[in-house]
């Protein structure tokens, strides 16, 4: 599994995590990815939304929930032996 490191705006030390998946829904790429390599762990779907100018790729959390749910569904798909929670109430 790829560990790639994520900067955040106003920290300085990087994040890093496991992608676990990628796809790419009607020509935006996002990832799924976690903090840990196995087992339970929470997970994170990002979404690309760097421009043809940017010499790095810019990722932000997918927020909205129905871009949330349609990107899910196709994760589960792709990886049969997973099931996600929501963390929402």
């Amino acid at each position: 599994m790829d560990k790639i490191e994520f900067y955040i705006e106003g920290q300085k030390e990087p994040v890093q995590f496991y992608v676990v998946e990628q796809t790419r829904l009607a020509g935006v790429n996002y990832l799924l990815v976690t903090e840990e390599e196995t087992g339970d762990s929470e997970a994170l779907i990002l979404k690309e939304v760097s421009t043809d100018q940017s010499n790095e790729g810019v990722f932000e959390i997918v927020s909205d929930d129905a871009e949330l749910d349609g990107v899910v569904k196709v994760f589960e798909a792709l990886l049969e032996d997973v099931s996600f929670e929501s963390d929402e109430i």
